[in-house]
């Protein structure tokens, strides 16, 4: 066996600073920017409403399921002081969700400011913000937090740490199917033991810095509130506390199935070397070490067995702490797509994972057998097609039409990874090729050997014969003087031992610069993991981002996103259109002011082909937001003079791309539709 020493090249070193560097901006870029799963679609009173009568409660309408607790909705009066009271009543029936605070009675006229937040299904924070007025608006000193839920310091550090958790996850279970599946020898390698060992306690570490991270997160933004008890007791009754807890306990039983690993079975697999070692040297007791070698065979087989059993279900209760409370537990098809997503989970942590533990045996271990190598080949492209399959679905799933693949932050970062994929398949093709050269390399070098002993045995014999005597008697003379001169000074003894190994490390250092296929090997491997690190954090990003069927064209986030508004300014359109009946041409002209969510004033104006205003008999318009599958929502402007209309109170329940539908009706029988997206702030 060709002996591997580390070495690392300038290019190799540069390649990995790089990887870093993009690895550590790209989390921050995409930390840097937060928004909301889900979505406030309605309220009472509406955002800008002016009452003549003070509400007895503000009632809030939210696109999906959310968490909030008793403190979620607050109400605050002109100066900034609370009039909301008693506790929030859940009023959700059938597919809507609704929840609503009492005001107290007898509220002065002013404006008033209703801010809230809340755990989207996902398991990520929302939060906003609107305004009322009763009696007429007035001046108000109400201030809210201008940081989104979930942004901010302890949002970065939240996605941080999500990162280190799935790294963790990958190395734990990545590299215990290595030594389980491709390399057994292994479970007694320290470089390995290390490996596994470092993921679990970094999978541990993490998960308990989640859970602790929780009450800020969802919450105030403060970092000092991850330590408050009574936050942590109200985190443990939520969907994603009771993931986080399960993930410890599993962790605990992954902990036992390491000290198995890495004790009992380790033992078992250097005893079973060690005994068919004897039975080569001793062909003449072969049946009395065949029967042992059976047993002590069996006996290992069954523990493998064991342990295969229980570590993949134990790896798949932690993955499935993922599937239950992500993007996998909401939206369409959730029976179906969360084992997808646990499968999705085990193959990426089985073909990554195990591409960083097949990197540290090359660099770290002399002698890993190339049977190893070529095992987790196989295993590497069963994982890339289970991942292709179970991508491909959740790919339909989260992205949900064309457009979104380039309108939707989604669907930019899914298309980023797609492209890091393909290169890491790319470098995978290498070293599955370098794979097959030390397959080749190894029967070649069979075949040499056995050919040059056939022709080389006569005169190899007599040169044996003529020297054996003379080596055999320099070397018994020269061990001689050196047991004589060591067993007199130690430290002539300690001189040799350093000779010794420094000799073993030239002799290691020479096999491994002159095997070209190891070589190679190695470094596609490393770059294979440098892609890897960039594909994860992206992969953190999308778990974090608002799927592009639930937003369109909509500005992206990490941790969790949702549509950025756009400046709140005037729509002005202007359109020709024709009927197809007499005097069925002319010009439409709409505005919409301010084009904001809340309450709007709609201008309509018809102009005939001479430019003068055009009366016709009927103009309607409707509106819709198909990414939210809200609407369509009808407006009858009012005719306010020849070819005018106007609606003065058109309520636009939340900001995004509106698909905008104008009829005008010149006669009985001709009419047209001129149908223009537009952008609400």
């Amino acid at each position: 066996m060709t002996a591997i020493a580390p070495r690392f090249g300038p290019q190799l070193i540069r390649l990995l600073l790089v990887t870093a560097v993009l690895t550590v901006g790209l989390l921050g870029a995409l930390a840097g920017t937060a928004s909301a799963h889900a979505a406030l679609t309605g309220s009472d009173p509406k955002d800008g409403a002016v009452v003549d009568v003070a509400p007895r409660e503000v009632t809030l309408t939210f696109s999906e399921q959310i968490a909030m607790g008793d403190d979620s909705i607050r109400v605050l009066d002109p100066s900034s002081k609370r009039v909301d009271v008693a506790k929030m009543r859940d009023l959700s029936q059938g597919g809507t969700v609704r929840y609503a605070v009492g005001l107290k009675p007898g509220l002065p006229d002013g404006t008033y400011t209703v801010a809230w937040q809340a755990v989207s299904a996902d398991s990520h924070p929302v939060s906003g913000a609107f305004t009322f007025s009763v009696g007429a608006p007035s001046a108000t000193t109400a201030t809210v937090p201008d940081q989104e839920a979930g942004g901010g310091l302890v949002g970065t550090l939240y996605d941080t740490v999500r990162y280190i958790s799935y790294a963790g996850f990958i190395l734990l279970v990545g590299g215990a199917a290595f030594v389980l599946a491709c390399w057994q020898r292994g479970a007694s390698v320290r470089p390995l033991q290390r490996l596994v060992v470092g993921g679990w306690v970094t999978l541990t570490a993490a998960t308990l810095v989640l859970l602790l991270l929780r009450t800020p997160y969802t919450g105030s933004g403060k970092l000092g509130d991850m330590f408050d008890l009574g936050g942590l007791s109200d985190v443990l009754d939520t969907k994603t506390g009771a993931a986080l807890v399960s993930r410890l306990l599993l962790l605990g039983a992954a902990a036992l199935f390491i000290a198995v690993l890495f004790g009992a079975y380790a033992k078992r697999v250097t005893e079973a070397e060690a005994e068919v070692e004897a039975e080569v040297e001793a062909e003449a007791e072969a049946e009395m070490d065949g029967e042992g070698n059976a047993e002590a065979g069996k006996a290992k087989a069954d523990l493998a067995f064991g342990l295969s059993l229980g570590g993949t279900v134990v790896a798949a209760g932690i993955a499935g702490t993922w599937a239950l409370s992500e993007h996998a537990s909401t939206g369409i098809q959730t029976g179906l797509a969360m084992p997808l997503d646990v499968l999705h989970l085990l193959a990426v942590a089985a073909w990554l994972g195990g591409l960083v533990s097949l990197l540290v045996a090359l660099y770290r271990v002399p002698d890993i057998e190339r049977a190893a190598v070529r095992r987790f080949s196989r295993i590497a492209f069963i994982s890339v097609v289970v991942l292709a399959v179970t991508g491909v679905y959740q790919s339909w799933r989260q992205v949900g039409s064309w457009d979104a693949w380039t309108g939707t932050s989604y669907g930019q970062l899914l298309l980023v990874k797609i492209g890091l994929i393909a290169v890491l398949l790319g470098a995978a093709w290498f070293s599955r090729r370098w794979t097959g050269l030390l397959g080749e390399d190894a029967k070649t070098a069979e075949t040499a050997e056995a050919g040059a002993d056939a022709e080389a045995g006569v005169e190899a014999g007599v040169k044996v014969g003529v020297k054996a005597g003379v080596d055999v008697a320099e070397e018994t003379a020269e061990e001689d003087v050196a047991e004589a001169g060591t067993a007199a000074d130690p430290e002539r003894a300690a001189q040799l031992a350093r000779q010794r190994t420094a000799l073993a490390t030239a002799r290691k250092k020479r096999d491994r610069d002159a095997d070209t296929e190891r070589s190679g090997l190695r470094r596609s491997v490393l770059i294979e993991a440098c892609v890897a690190l960039v594909v994860l954090a992206v992969t953190t990003a999308l778990t974090g981002t608002e799927p592009g069927r639930t937003q369109e064209k909509e500005v992206s986030r990490t941790g969790t996103e949702a549509a950025a508004p756009a400046p709140a300014r005037p729509v002005n359109l202007t359109e020709p259109f024709d009927t197809g009946g007499t005097k069925g041409k002319g010009t439409l002209r709409l505005t919409i002011d301010p084009a904001r969510s809340g309450t709007n004033l709609m201008h309509v104006w018809i102009d005939g082909p001479d430019g003068k205003p055009m009366d016709v008999p009927e103009v309607k318009v409707a509106y819709t937001l198909k990414s939210q599958q809200i609407g369509p929502l009808p407006v009858v402007p009012e005719r306010l003079a020849a070819g005018h209309w106007s609606a003065g109170n058109v309520q636009i329940p939340m900001p995004g791309d509106w698909h905008l539908q104008v009829t005008v009706r010149t006669s009985d029988i001709d009419q047209t539709t001129i149908e223009k997206n537009v952008k609400i702030g």
